[in-house]
C-alpha cells in the first residue's frame, strides 16, 4: 500500500468516526449515561466551590489525600492510612473545576476532538498496513480491534481508581468501539477500491 492511500484512508475513516461521536454525543443518550445533576442547594454548592477554588482551575481529588509527590515511603504509608480513615467518615471523589466563563461548546474543543480522532485512525490504518490482512472484513476487524483496546486502555482505569459510575464507562466505551468500527468500515472499503483499481 502506498502511503498516499493509507493517509486518504485514514482521513476518510477519522471523518467517518468524527460524524459518529457527533451522532453520538448530540442525538444519543450514550454520552450522558451516569451524569448526574446535584439537585440540592446548587447556587450555594457553587458559590462555595467559587469562594474555595477561585480561579484554579484543575482536577481536585477530595478528601484531601494528604501525600506529596517528594514523601518517602514512610511518610506515603501514613498518609494513605489517614486517607482510609477521612474515607470511612467523608464522601470522595474527583472534581473537574472551571472557574466562570467556561464555555459549554467552542470551535477549538470541535477542532480538537476532529483531530485526536484523526490520528487515532491514522495510526489504526499505519498499524493496519504492517499486517498482511486483505480481506475487507479483516480489516475492519483490525481497526475495531484497536478500539477496543482503546477504549479499555484509559475507562476501565477511571472506573476502577477514580469510581466513574459503571454506565458511564459502558457509555463511552460503546461510543469509541463504534467508532473505530464506523472508522474500519470506511478506511477499509477505501483501501479496498483502491486495491482493485491498481
Amino acid at each position: 500500500m502506498s502511503n498516499g492511500r493509507l493517509f486518504l484512508a485514514g482521513v476518510a475513516g477519522g471523518i467517518a468516526m468524527y460524524i459518529w461521536t457527533s451522532i453520538a454525543h448530540l442525538a444519543l443518550p450514550l454520552s450522558t449515561a451516569g451524569i448526574q445533576e446535584i439537585a440540592k442547594d446548587e447556587p450555594a454548592l457553587l458559590a462555595q466551590m467559587h469562594n474555595n477554588l477561585g480561579e484554579s482551575s484543575g482536577m481536585y481529588l477530595f478528601p484531601s489525600s494528604g501525600w506529596k509527590s517528594n514523601d518517602n515511603s514512610e511518610q506515603r504509608n501514613a498518609a494513605m492510612k489517614r486517607y482510609g480513615e477521612k474515607l470511612a467518615t467523608n464522601p470522595s471523589g474527583l472534581l473537574i473545576y472551571h472557574p466562570p466563563g467556561a464555555k459549554a461548546l467552542s470551535p477549538s474543543q470541535l477542532i480538537i476532538e476532529f483531530i485526536t480522532e484523526l490520528v487515532e485512525v491514522l495510526l489504526a490504518v499505519f498499524l493496519l498496513a504492517q499486517t498482511s490482512l486483505s480481506g475487507y472484513l479483516a480489516r475492519v476487524g483490525f481497526v475495531t480491534l484497536v478500539g477496543v483496546l482503546a477504549a479499555l486502555a484509559t475507562n476501565i482505569s477511571y472506573w476502577n481508581w477514580y469510581g466513574f459510575p459503571g454506565n458511564y464507562t459502558a457509555g463511552y466505551m460503546t461510543i469509541e468501539i463504534i467508532g473505530f468500527i464506523v472508522a474500519g468500515l470506511a478506511a477499509a472499503a477505501l483501501l479496498r477500491r483502491k486495491s482493485a483499481a491498481a
